[in-house]
């Protein structure tokens, strides 16, 4: 589904985009997204190695890329060869969704009318916006903001205090006290001048089961969505930031940080304070020590440890 419910799309032609490149076939960009989502009328991009096999795969034929990574695209896909891709990604997403890179508050916040919501119940002091989705028996606690476009399943719990924009949010999820969901991640590119906002117009995802406690922070997505699987529990004040993909049943303790666009498998437990670098792929029935710093990829059922994060055989033989 290409429409983005959450950012209002300006309808703009593949020729006004790239004014210096000419097409065999001009037509209205759907939108902007990754190698693997994108399909025809999509702009994608390439900007990594670590994506090599995704451009095989890939449905989109307008591509984004640089010089040293040109040679790996299908003959397929009209290149449009830049110095900086991250800027040049982010130029095109601001035109085609020009509030994307600022996190306006929602000003169509209200009280629930009670007839929009049966067998949901309200604390004190909750606002919600338009078009907002909410199952029954599902709980919200006082002082909790909804923003226009969310949807919450049934049976969920959502604490006092908290604050959800562009999320969808599945059945049975509970989301403790004071969690901020959906907002605007870190991103930005160095300039001289001025840094550079990168508008971020992706989502969360929230999956059956998942519980999320006390002060916890998760990104939407920049281009891609952030996603958190099934059965998995999050500590207190773990921040998850834009495009990771966290699968089921994992386990995160406390003040764990994920960087943006890591991808992290099934039966994952990660011992407190520990950090994962961006853009890297942990393995199913991985276990990651406390206070670890992961700055590789970790393969399937590795015990890991320290900083940086090796084998746990080599960590107890470094530290005896």
């Amino acid at each position: 589904m290409n429409k983005n419910i959450f950012f209002k799309k300006k309808n703009i032609k593949l020729s006004k985009i790239f004014l210096k490149h000419t097409f065999k076939e001009d037509f209205i960009i759907d939108s902007i997204k990754p190698l693997l989502k994108a399909k025809k009328k999509d702009i994608t991009f390439f900007d990594s190695l670590k994506y090599k096999e995704d451009i095989k795969k890939t449905s989109a034929i307008i591509c984004i890329t640089s010089n040293k990574l040109e040679k790996f695209l299908p003959n397929k896909i009209n290149k449009i060869i830049v110095k900086n891709v991250l800027f040049e990604i982010a130029r095109v997403t601001k035109l085609i969704y020009p509030d994307a890179d600022v996190d306006y508050p929602d000003l169509l916040l209200k009280q629930p009318k009670k007839l929009s919501f049966k067998k949901v119940s309200f604390g004190n002091n909750v606002l919600v916006g338009k078009n907002v989705k909410i199952g029954k028996n599902t709980i919200i606690g006082s002082n909790s903001i909804i923003e226009s476009g969310v949807t919450i399943g049934k049976d969920c719990v959502i604490g006092s205090g908290v604050i959800i924009k562009k999320s969808i949010i599945n059945n049975n999820v509970v989301i403790q006290d004071n969690c901020k969901i959906g907002q605007k991640g870190f991103g930005f590119i160095p300039s001289k001048e001025k840094n550079i906002k990168f508008p971020h117009i992706g989502r969360v995802i929230i999956e059956d089961n998942v519980e999320i406690a006390s002060g916890c922070t998760i990104d939407r997505g920049s281009i891609d969505d952030t996603v958190i699987g099934k059965n998995t529990y999050l500590d207190n004040q773990v921040h998850i930031a834009h495009n990771v993909k966290i699968g089921s049943n994992c386990m995160i303790a406390g003040q764990v940080g994920f960087a943006g666009s890591s991808k992290i498998g099934d039966n994952v437990s990660i011992g407190g304070q520990a950090g994962i670098s961006g853009h890297l792929k942990i393995g199913n029935n991985v276990k990651i020590g406390g206070g670890s710093g992961v700055v590789k990829d970790i393969k399937d059922n590795q015990i890991v440890m320290g900083y940086p994060a090796v084998s746990i055989k080599e960590f107890l033989k470094k530290n005896k």
